[in-house]
C-alpha cells in the first residue's frame, strides 16, 4: 500500500515589494538580490494575515474539492508560532469546520516542521488507511530592515492531504536523516525577527545534505541518476543551486547549466517572487515543479531535501502518480501570483513597524486583500478571527 500526498495546494499574500524597489532604497546594486541570492520578489503580509489566515486559505478550496470526511489529524507546521501554548491549528481547524474527531497539533524545528508533519502523517494513515491527514506548513519569514537577510524575506503557506493511493506523490519509505546542535539560525522567544549567521548557515545545509543523501542512497540504492527531479529547501532560490551542483559532484557527474535547470530549477519560480517560507519553501517548490514542468512526470521519482537550521534535515522522495496534472490547482496558483499589489518602499517600511498589540484591550484591524479568512482583531489577548467577505 502506498501513502503520500494526494492533494496540495499553496497560498500566499496578495502584497509583495519588489527587490529592485529595496535595492535603490539600501544602496546596492539589484544584482545583488536578482543574481547573489536569486531573489526578484518578496510576499508581505498585510496586519490583518497571519499564520492561521494563509495556512486557512491553503486549505480550503482542497477541503471544497475533497470534503472533510475521515479527516482525523491536522497538523500545522510553524516557525511563527502566535500561541505558547494553543496550537494554531485549532484556529484553522475551527476556521475549516473541520470533525470534532482529530488530533490537531502544532511542529516546530525551523524550516524542517513541514517534513516532519508530512511523514508523521504518513505513518498516521498507514496505520489506518480509512483515514486521511492534512498537513499545513505556514510561516513569515522575518529579519531586521537592513540586514543581510531583509531580501530574503516573504511568507507562505501549503496544505496538503495525506492518504493511502495517494493520486498525486506517493512516498518512498527510505529516508536520510540528520542531526546537529548549531546555531546558524535561531529566535529567542523575546524578539520578532530571527537572527542568522547565513555563511555558517550555508556551509551547515550542505553538509547535512551529503549526509543525508550518503544515508539515503546507501538504504534505496538509488543513485543521483534514478532520480528525475530534484527540490530543496528554498531561504533564497540560489542554495538550491550549489545544493544540486554538490550531489552532482559528489556523484562523480559534470554538471552542465542545461542538465542543473532541468533537474532541479522546475522547482524554483514561485519562491523568486514570494521568498522565504521557512516550513512551507520545500512544498512551494513542490508545487511549483507540478504545476509548471511541461514534461509528462507521471511515473517519475522526485528527490527532496528539507533542512531546519539549528539543526534537522531529511532526504526522501516520492514517485508521480498517472493523471497528477488532474489534482493540481496551478490556474489558481498563477492567478494569485499574478494578481498581487506591489508596494511602495514606505508602505512596506510602515506594515513591518506595525506592532502586535499586547495590552490585551480591543484592537480591531483595517481590513486589507486576503485570502477568505482574516485577523480581525485581538480582545481580551484573545485573536479574532473572521470570515473576509
Amino acid at each position: 500500500m502506498n501513502v503520500g500526498i494526494d492533494a496540495i495546494r499553496f497560498y500566499s499574500s496578495n502584497y509583495f515589494i519588489d527587490l529592485h524597489t529595496l535595492a535603490g532604497v539600501r544602496g546596492v546594486d539589484p544584482d545583488k538580490y536578482t543574481v547573489g541570492i536569486g531573489q526578484e520578489k518578496m510576499a508581505i503580509p498585510p496586519p490583518d494575515e497571519d499564520i492561521v489566515t494563509m495556512g486557512a486559505a491553503a486549505a480550503k478550496p482542497l477541503l471544497d474539492r475533497e470534503g472533510k470526511d475521515n479527516i482525523e489529524l491536522l497538523l500545522f507546521a510553524t516557525e511563527s508560532g502566535i500561541d505558547q501554548s494553543k496550537a494554531a491549528g485549532i484556529f484553522v481547524h475551527g476556521l475549516l469546520g473541520l470533525p470534532a474527531r482529530c488530533r490537531t497539533l502544532e511542529l516546530k524545528e525551523a524550516c524542517y516542521s513541514g517534513t516532519a508533519a508530512l511523514q508523521l502523517a504518513c505513518a498516521a494513515v498507514a496505520r489506518n488507511p480509512k483515514t486521511r491527514a492534512l498537513v499545513i506548513a505556514s510561516d513569515v519569514a522575518r529579519y531586521e530592515l537592513a540586514s543581510p537577510g531583509e531580501p530574503t524575506q516573504g511568507c507562505g503557506a501549503v496544505a496538503m492531504l495525506v492518504t493511502a493511493n495517494p493520486r498525486i506523490l506517493a512516498l518512498d519509505s527510505e529516508t536520510g536523516l540528520f542531526t546537529s546542535d548549531v546555531m546558524d539560525f535561531w529566535r529567542p522567544n523575546y524578539r520578532d525577527q530571527a537572527l542568522v549567521d547565513g555563511k555558517y548557515s550555508t556551509r551547515i545545509y550542505l553538509q547535512a545534505l551529503q549526509e543525508c543523501w550518503k544515508q539515503y542512497r546507501e538504504q534505496s540504492g538509488r543513485s543521483f541518476g534514478d532520480i528525475a527531479r530534484f527540490c530543496y529547501h528554498l531561504p533564497f532560490t540560489r542554495i538550491a543551486e550549489k545544493a544540486h551542483e554538490r550531489l552532482a559532484k559528489d556523484a562523480g557527474i559534470a554538471l552542465t547549466d542545461e542538465h542543473l535547470a532541468q533537474q532541479a530549477g522546475g522547482s524554483l519560480g514561485y519562491n523568486k517572487i514570494v521568498g522565504n517560507s521557512y516550513a512551507a519553501s520545500l512544498y512551494v517548490g513542490l508545487n511549483c515543479l507540478l504545476d509548471n514542468e511541461p514534461e509528462d512526470l507521471s511515473g517519475k521519482r522526485i528527490g527532496m531535501f528539507s533542512y531546519g537550521s539549528g539543526c534537522v534535515a531529511e532526504y526522501f522522495s516520492g514517485v508521480v502518480q498517472p493523471g497528477y496534472r488532474e489534482r493540481l490547482f496551478s490556474d489558481e496558483h498563477r492567478a494569485l501570483l499574478n494578481n498581487r499589489t506591489e508596494l511602495t518602499y514606505r508602505q512596506y517600511e510602515d506594515i513591518y513597524n506595525l506592532a502586535f498589540p499586547t495590552d490585551g484591550g480591543t484592537h480591531m484591524f483595517s481590513r486589507y486583500r486576503t485570502g477568505p479568512y482574516r485577523l480581525a482583531g485581538v480582545k481580551e489577548h484573545k485573536r479574532q478571527y473572521e470570515a473576509a467577505s
